[in-house]
This record gives structure tokens, sequence and C-alpha cells, in this order.
């Protein structure tokens, strides 16, 4: 597919797939991250291409190490993306830094980030530290606005807010105040709240909306929040409304974390099964 086809396939019967980039950070585990990313686009049928921001040492227990990568150095895999594949769409993981986050804003005010998800990234399940202070402050005042759909978790979100107390712990309130503030699509993860269910909180087009499923008995699901993001963004490449693509990309990461969970990889929260590997062979 050259540039000038475009995102998305150039007819019905083009056996070529669709492209997605992802703009985020390795992971040397290989259960989130740029990784996980690339689980979840082929997995969907999407053909993924990156721009690393930055290289961590981790592994299911922690993170050791963050080394971000310069942003001329993030630019130029960007660049390198755009200028050959027919991205049609976008998502950002770990940024790291404020002057990434620029960036990526920048990109993304120029259009040349079709279907933006922007998952911002901030703290790994370890609890380590993945942005600093002027990187929250670039996403609330650059990036969020500019994005067709926010993934932030129940922490993340409570920060990008600035909330305090019972608010800090309150979903729907959480999506509306972000939601109302940056005028996109946010979606406020289920994962680090209680009860029986996992609900995804979305505020999209001045409604709430809910998306909830049975939570799983289980601790597996280190880069979970990434594949989410990575598969609303394949879903919005094929062509899928926002409320569909959301809902859809909460059904795959349920069932590969289930099938993650059999699996005994490292000694703390282990990757998920992004390809059904655990399912009963048919016949």
């Amino acid at each position: 597919m050259s540039p000038a086809s475009g995102p998305g396939r150039s007819s019905p019967g083009d056996p070529t797939p669709l492209v997605a980039l992802s703009i985020a950070g390795s992971d040397s585990g290989g259960g989130a991250g740029i990784q996980a990313d690339l689980r979840s686009f082929a997995a969907l049928r999407v053909f993924g291409t990156t721009a690393i921001t930055a290289v961590t040492a981790q592994n299911t227990t922690g993170v050791r190490r963050v080394d971000p990568l310069p942003p001329e150095a993030v630019l130029a895999q960007v660049e390198a993306v755009l200028d050959d594949f027919g991205v049609a769409a976008v998502k950002t993981g770990m940024l790291a830094e404020a002057a990434i986050v620029e960036l990526v804003a920048e990109l993304a005010a120029a259009g040349r980030l079709p279907n933006l998800v922007v998952d911002p990234v901030m703290v790994a399940s370890s609890g380590a530290l993945l942005a600093s202070e002027a990187a929250v402050s670039a996403y609330r005042s650059r990036l969020l606005g500019l994005a067709m759909v926010v993934t932030p978790n129940l922490p993340e979100a409570a920060v990008l807010a600035g909330a305090r107390g019972e608010e800090a712990a309150d979903q729907e309130a959480l999506a509306r105040r972000l939601g109302e503030a940056s005028g996109t699509t946010v979606v406020v993860k289920g994962g680090h709240a209680a009860g029986p269910r996992s609900l995804d909180v979305v505020w999209h087009d001045g409604a709430l909306h809910r998306f909830g499923r049975p939570r799983l008995a289980t601790a597996d699901t280190h880069g979970s929040g990434c594949s989410f993001s990575a598969a609303i963004a394949a879903g919005l490449a094929d062509g899928r409304g926002v409320l569909e693509a959301i809902d859809a990309a909460g059904t795959f990461v349920h069932r590969a974390i289930a099938g993650g969970a059999r699996w005994r990889l490292g000694a703390g929260p282990g990757p998920l099964d992004h390809f059904g590997w655990s399912q009963p062979e048919p016949g």
C-alpha cells in the first residue's frame, strides 16, 4: 500500500492488511508496551508498525530501568512509518517525557495521526512511575483534546483530573470530568475498581456508557491496558464506531486475560493470551 492510497483497504477484495501504529515503550519482559500492542494488532488481523519512545528493563515483578529515547529519534521512527504506510489508526502508550508528549501532540494537531487512541501510561502495575510531572501536565494541556479516545485506568484518571478523596475512586465522575474538559471520548477502565464485575465507564458524545464483564480471579493482567487501547485502535482502523470499538476491545482483552490465567510465566503478574493458545484445539 503506497502512502497515496491513504488509510484502509483500496477495495473490498484487497488482501492487504490494515495498518496501525503504536508509539510506546518497549517491555523487555514482553508482556506490555510495544510487544503487547503488536500481539494485539496481529490477533485482530491488523499489521502493526512502531515508534519506540523508551527502552525499559522489566519483567513481571517490576521495572528496573527506563531509558527514554531522544524526541528526534521518536520523530524519525514516526516519519519513516508515515512516509511509507497508509496508517489507519494510531495508539500511544508510555511517552515518558514531556518533550515526547509535546511531539505527539504536534503530529496530532497537524492531522498526521488518524484515529488516535491515547493510553496515558503513567504508573506500572508494580507501582513504578513511568511519566514525569511535566509529562502529566503536557497530557492535560496538549494531547488529550487531540485524541479520538483516551483510556486511563482509575489512578491515571484521578491524576489527570486532579481529583482527590472520594472523587478519585468515582469512575463516572472522572470520566465525565475528563471528557468535558478535553472534549473527547474517555474510557475510565475498571481493572483497579472493586466489585464482582469489571466495569469500563465511557464518556462519549455527552453521555455515560458502561461496559461490564465478570471480574476474573487472576492477577495475570500484565499488559491488559496496552492491549485494550491497541484493540480499540485496531477496531477504529477497521471502520468500527467508537463505542463498538471500545466494547469489542473489552471482549478481546477479557478473553486474553482468561487464557493467560492458565499460564505460569514469571514470578509476578503474568501476561495475556492474545492468540487464544489456551483454547482447546479443534477436533
